[in-house]
């Protein structure tokens, strides 16, 4: 691991008697990383750069999976098994928090320790889609951004419409949107991951205080999405300007610079 990578700092966090390798890049406010399903890969480092080069400190923890290798069905496989039976992390489970996402509030405010600035901001993406939403727990968390939240995984009408978090911190983050407090989303229409039920819930729940982006992947749309399209920033993301996901990047990057400051 020491060589992948190696324009980030790497380093050994213990937080909560648990230590993981955070990449490190950047200077400025602190936006924590959280990669997708199977792990750390080269997409997702190049969306942390993107981060960077807008002026923000990236922290990009190492939660499952290698860094640095690249995408696979195989490995995408053995990833996903070994993530189903870790205790750190729930993917079927309704109306309850990942344990994760309590290290992860302790990273985010390590970070806000170190790089200032009113808060600091996150991403997750697929697997790790809604952990910002728990990490809103902590006041620091001032602009979170859900991309492709997927667990818990939907198989019944209750997961489709779950957030991942229980009722408790669905509460919290609540409390903050009333009191101006936004989340961003983003999802590709088609994909069956990311209900569009989910969404729904996150519009009731919050109001105008959750920003959606939402690309059109639908059979026919104008830039030939392909229907299994999922990864909105990392995977399939396409730097092109004026390609959908090239939009959602700015307005990701927008929403940092605003609400966190340069």
């Amino acid at each position: 691991m020491t060589d992948v990578y190696p324009d980030f700092e790497r380093r050994e966090i213990t937080l909560r008697g648990r230590t993981k390798t955070v990449f490190i890049k950047g200077q400025g406010r602190a936006v924590i990383v959280m990669h997708e399903m199977p792990g750390m890969h080269p997409g997702v480092a190049e969306f942390s750069r993107r981060v960077v080069d807008a002026g923000f400190r990236v922290y990009m923890p190492n939660l499952f999976g290698t860094p640095g290798r690249a995408l696979s069905p195989a490995y995408s496989l053995e990833t996903l098994s070994r993530a189903c039976v870790a205790s750190e992390f729930t993917m079927f489970a309704s109306n309850k928090n990942s344990p994760v996402t309590e290290w992860l509030r302790d990273l985010a405010a390590l970070a806000h320790q170190e790089c200032g600035g009113p808060g600091v901001g996150a991403v997750g993406m697929c697997f790790t889609g809604g952990y910002a939403l728990a990490m809103m727990l902590d006041d620091r968390m001032i602009a979170p951004v859900l991309s492709q939240p997927s667990i818990p995984v939907a198989f019944t009408a209750a997961q489709k419409r779950d957030l991942g978090i229980d009722d408790a911190t669905l509460a919290r983050v609540k409390e903050r949107a009333q009191q101006g407090a936004c989340v961003m989303g983003l999802r590709f229409t088609g994909d069956r991951l990311v209900p569009d039920e989910r969404f729904a819930r996150l519009r009731e729940e919050l109001g105008d205080k959750f920003i959606a982006v939402e690309i059109d992947s639908r059979p026919g749309n104008a830039h030939n999405i392909g229907r299994f399209a999922h990864s909105v920033l990392a995977a399939h993301y396409d730097h092109t300007p004026g390609h959908p996901t090239r939009d959602a990047l700015d307005k990701v990057l927008a929403f940092y610079l605003e609400k966190l400051g340069t």
